[in-house]
């Protein structure tokens, strides 16, 4: 129920930043809402404010309107986000950022892909990695490299729920799969 509630929120400010004219677009829209989740989650003191049916409407509103202005959050943004406090959605906030993205990236033909490597990526080899994918998926590619000494040599590259084992460890694990299968 939850899922299809942030669904519809986020849909719903993907249409407005869609459009000519809103102010801000689609990556800085999502930018925003993320930093303001993250200052959400580390604020205990802003959570409580928003989320405490105690803490009266108006007080709730300064609070934000505070919060927004030190941000450099956009009109449009502030708008969405006093919605959300109105309704009481703001428990969904994390959730309504992450169907932003997905919904954002599905519209621009996005593919986020999640890259584990045995040792840093070069510029060059990350520029290679992105082409690959991007000819393989037929989409624009967002790499997140990251480093797991743990594969020895190679990477991994998630793409959705598939993966891509080029690791070492993933060739020796498939050699002892296929040893002790035989054997």
């Amino acid at each position: 129920m939850s899922i299809t509630v942030a669904n519809q929120y986020a849909r719903a400010l993907l249409d407005v930043v869609s459009k000519e004219g809103s102010g801000i677009s689609p990556a800085d829209t999502l930018v925003q809402l993320q930093t303001f989740c993250e200052t959400l989650d580390v604020s205990a003191e802003l959570k409580e404010v928003l989320m405490t049916p105690a803490v009266g409407a108006q007080a709730k509103r300064r609070a934000l309107g505070r919060v927004a202005a030190l941000m450099g959050l956009s009109p449009v943004v502030v708008n969405f986000l006093s919605l959300v406090k109105d309704r009481r959605r703001v428990a969904l906030l994390p959730d309504i950022c992450l169907a932003f993205r997905d919904q954002m990236d599905a519209r621009l033909g996005i593919v986020r892909a999640r890259v584990a490597s045995a040792r840093p990526l070069s510029g060059a080899q990350q520029k290679d990695l992105i082409e690959r994918l991007q000819r393989a998926t037929g989409k624009t590619v967002d790499v997140d490299c990251s480093v797991d000494p743990a594969l020895v040599g190679g990477a991994t590259v998630a793409i959705g729920s598939t993966v891509y084992d080029g690791s070492v460890r993933g060739q020796l694990e498939g050699l002892r799969r296929r040893m002790t299968s035989e054997g």
